[in-house]
């Protein structure tokens, strides 16, 4: 702590650390041209930084170095029950692994503050059109998921500083923004900027808030609960000037989706984005969440917006104390977080974006940055002509129609224009089609109050849009079965099926297995698809349906002005429906139930919750980084739904033909996600997707799609579970060639653990997507990158080849890549080793995140 910088805060009984004197104490007047993102660092590094490294640290931020490590010490940590669930099963597994060694394990516990939400583990298998729905499948949650909700509890009691809030309460991103952050902390007398890791890639929701809040894999949060810097290097930070306002009629998920189309063609990547102008200003903060929510679809680390008035009224509207908000407006103030103070940051790149540009808007299929415009969708062959016959589903049938996701339903104006569409089209005697399996998934409690206020939730429910869950649903591929008879047709006529949702995912695969294909779409546009019933419609002009007197009724006819909109969200959204909804859930309840022993006793025959293996079997051995196979050859856009999908478990899977001999009805196979508790479950997930394209397996030609790969020698082709299981019974290493963005998508440890478990040593790709790069350092494996102009196809890789890996690792080294080929042939190439960091050197060396803490706690406990 570096106390000379410590002053008291004008007005107030607390203290803050001058982050503006350290850094102006360094370069006279540099804090000035420091971006938002540059003055929250400053300030983390003057409060915590060892004072001995401080003004080196400091220097870097000022000149812009990012050729060196600085540690920075999120406040807390988030997690979702599926991530935060296996880092607590990893944190559990530690414990075991403490006591075997002879070390205390009750002293195994989160050093930050650390706060899961049960959002990720319930399945839609009652739709929006059953009054039941809700209770109904909370009931299914609650039977399939017992096993883990029995451990979640346990953690609750078992570790300190752990908090949980229970299923049915909501989306732990939507419940951060509107209650858990503070936006400033308070710590000891001290007033401090909120900062944030959480294990998902959505966590900078909050970044809407002016709040630093990234998504790192839950490898990276254990290390940072356990109390270890997280080791950093300075983000290329870049400024995104928005201009000019939305066009009447535009939702902000028109402009999300259009915002997200521009930045991944401008490659920000990894990048640290800032928002501001006069089109940023005018935006209200479920606008900005809607923005900051898709950072990870258009690559980006973080999305940041400054504090400034809207910031101060959302937290109003939110019900946060008026001693917070006055707390929070004079902090930012006086040090220089209020978007005034920020006019004279700099920034080494900026873009322009032109709100007014932005046209109504879907994204599909496949990518969440494959903008169309609606008013297109003829031209790009989506909708078209289609003859309707009688008692048959037409082609490109939607068969889900979800409003889900946090992104859209943290922002009070799209929820509300999508009641007020489907009140203007009961109106007219419009349904819902029914073969559309529709939900209404909030992200809060919060919602469901204000629709009901503003008399638009039996709106939706007349349209099948009734609530079914406060909990992420169909956007994390949990969309729950069809009903059988519309599944049967489905597969009798191989018919193209699709979803629409107003989500933020709809990579192939992922919503649905029978859904060919997914498109994102604002609230009011995936009711009106549920009118329309199929893709295959111009949902500009064709025609929804017939009003009594026969008239044609269009898209136009129902939808609802922005006045309207304006004026419902002002009378029906109100601060005491938040305070009602959060003051009980966050209330302190003292436990006074019985205490629970330190370490945890496994259920042998559970396959959701089984002792982790990371000092065993291919975790224990040597990575000698020679003779490698490869276990998969594959293109660019391998994401982490390719990696370890998350959606509903296939009765023919490998994982499926494991649940059934453990003794699991189909019925609550439940989905991969739940079970990444238990490795023996999650291992057969890995590269389990349906839609993968391995290149080693072709076929006339071509490459055969699905999850198969071909064991080498032999040149056997197989399912991707027989060769791993075959690789791990030779006991032999693995490598994995792969293209550009690897490993893209959702912040999910098993896309890194489930190679590791199969035996994979490195992985040599054209470029990795950040936080999963980071999960596969923390499980020990060796991310390597080509060199521009070297790849997979230069090279004539065709997976008969073994690999060898020659050279020091040391941060961004370059070592060199051999190949070895069938015919004798050794060929040498040059690849930059992807440990960035000398920590990240440090993890991968001890074998993992795990072993690396396991290591330095013993220690630690032998000198002491």
């Amino acid at each position: 702590m570096n106390s000379e910088f410590r002053k008291t805060l004008p007005g107030s009984q607390l203290d803050y650390f001058d982050a503006r004197a350290a850094v102006d104490a360094l370069k006279p007047g540099a804090y000035d041209s420091l971006p938002y993102t540059s003055r929250v660092l400053a300030e983390n590094l003057v409060r915590r930084c060892d004072p001995a490294t401080l003004n080196a640290s400091l220097g870097q931020l000022i000149e812009r170095r990012d050729d060196l490590d600085f540690p920075w010490f999120p406040a807390r940590v988030v997690c979702h029950d599926i991530l935060g669930q296996t880092a607590l099963v990893d944190l559990a597994g530690l414990r075991d692994a403490i006591a075997d060694q002879g070390g205390d394990p009750a002293l195994v516990n989160p050093v930050v503050p650390t706060q899961l939400i049960v959002d990720h583990s319930l399945a839609v298998e009652c739709g929006g059109f059953d009054p039941d729905a809700f209770d109904k499948n909370r009931a299914i949650e609650d039977r399939r998921n017992e096993d883990r909700f029995h451990f979640i509890n346990w953690t609750k009691k078992a570790f300190k500083n752990v908090d949980v809030i229970p299923p049915g309460n909501g989306i732990m991103h939507q419940i951060n923004l509107e209650k858990m952050s503070p936006v400033i902390q308070v710590l000891d007398g001290v007033a401090f900027p909120d900062t944030c890791v959480g294990t998902d890639s959505h966590t900078p929701h909050v970044d809407a808030l002016g709040v630093i809040a990234i998504g790192v894999g839950g490898l990276e949060a254990e290390s940072v609960m356990l109390g270890r810097a997280s080791w950093m290097r300075l983000p290329d930070i870049i400024g995104v000037e928005l201009t000019g306002k939305l066009q009447p009629g535009i939702t902000a998920t028109d402009m999300v989706l259009a915002l997200t189309e521009f930045l991944r063609k401008q490659k920000v990547v990894g990048a640290w984005l800032e928002f501001f102008g006069e089109g940023a200003a005018a935006l209200t903060l479920g606008d900005r969440a809607t923005i900051s929510n898709m950072a990870p679809e258009y690559g980006a680390t973080a999305a940041m917006f400054y504090i400034d008035q809207q910031t101060i009224d959302y937290l109003k509207l939110t019900g946060r104390e008026d001693e917070q908000v006055r707390l929070v407006e004079s902090y930012a103030k006086h040090t220089g977080l209020w978007a005034d103070s920020l006019k004279s940051a700099r920034y080494e790149r900026g873009l322009q974006f032109d709100l007014s540009s932005v046209v109504r808007n879907m994204a599909g299929p496949s990518n969440p940055h494959a903008r169309v415009a609606t008013s297109d969708l003829a031209a790009k062959g989506i909708a078209g002509q289609w003859s309707e016959t009688p008692g048959q589903m037409p082609d490109g049938a939607v068969i889900i129609a979800a409003i889900t996701s946090c992104t859209n339903t943290s922002n009070p104006r799209n929820v509300i224009a999508a009641g007020l569409l489907a009140r203007n089209a009961n109106k007219l005697g419009l349904t819902r089609k029914p073969w559309v399996k529709s939900s209404l998934a909030p992200g809060s409690k919060t919602v469901a109050m204000y629709l009901e206020e503003a008399g638009l939730g039996h709106e939706l429910e007349q349209l099948g849009f009734g609530v079914v869950a406060f909990a992420c649903t169909t956007c994390n591929g949990m969309s729950g079965a069809l009903d059988p008879v519309i599944q049967k047709e489905i597969i009798d006529r191989d018919l193209y099926a699709t979803a629409v949702l107003s989500g933020n995912r709809n990579f192939d695969g992922r919503i649905h297995p029978y859904a060919k294909q997914a498109f994102l779409a604002s609230p009011p546009l995936v009711v009106a698809y549920a009118i329309a019933g199929t893709i295959r419609f111009d949902i500009e002009k064709d025609v929804l349906g017939l009003d009594a007197n026969g008239r044609e009724i269009r898209l136009k006819d129902i939808w609802p002005s922005d006045e309207e909109i304006d004026a419902v969200v002002k009378a029906a959204v109100k601060p005491e429906q938040f305070r009602k909804v959060y003051i009980p859930m966050f209330a302190i309840h003292e436990d006074t139930g019985p205490k629970v022993e330190p370490l945890y006793e496994w259920r042998p025959q559970s396959t959701y919750i089984r002792r982790p293996p990371y000092w065993e079997g291919a975790l224990a051995g040597e990575r000698s980084l020679t003779g490698m196979r490869p276990l998969a050859v594959l293109p660019d856009n391998i994401t982490t739904d390719h990696l370890s999908p998350s959606n509903a478990i296939m009765a023919g899977s490998a994982a499926g033909e494991y649940l059934a001999k453990m003794g699991l009805p189909e019925e609550d196979f439940n989905s991969y996600a739940t079970h990444r508790g238990d490795h023996l479950t999650a291992q057969r997930a890995t590269f389990a997707n349906p839609k993968l394209f391995n290149e080693m397996v072709q076929e006339n030609g071509k490459v055969k799609q699905g999850s198969l790969a071909r064991i080498e020698p032999e040149g056997k082709v197989t399912r991707m579970w027989e060769a791993i299981e075959t690789y791990m019974q030779r006991k032999q290493p693995l490598i994995i060639v792969a293209g550009a963005d690897y490993g893209q998508g959702s912040s999910r440890d098993w896309a890194a653990k489930g190679v590791r478990l199969a035996g994979v040593e490195a992985i040599v790709a054209e470029g990795f997507e950040r936080i999963h790069r980071t999960n596969l350092v923390g499980m020990g494996v060796l991310p390597l990158e080509f060199l521009a102009s070297t790849d997979r196809k230069t090279l004539g890789i065709d997976g008969t080849e073994t690999y060898d890996v020659i050279g020091a690792r040391t941060p961004r080294a370059q070592l060199t890549l051999v190949i070895n080929r069938k015919n004798g042939e050794r060929l040498e190439v040059p690849v930059t080793c992807r440990l960035d960091t000398a920590e990240e050197v440090s993890i991968y060396e001890a074998g993992g995140v795990l072993q690396r803490f396991a290591q330095d706690f013993l220690e630690s406990a032998v000198a002491s």
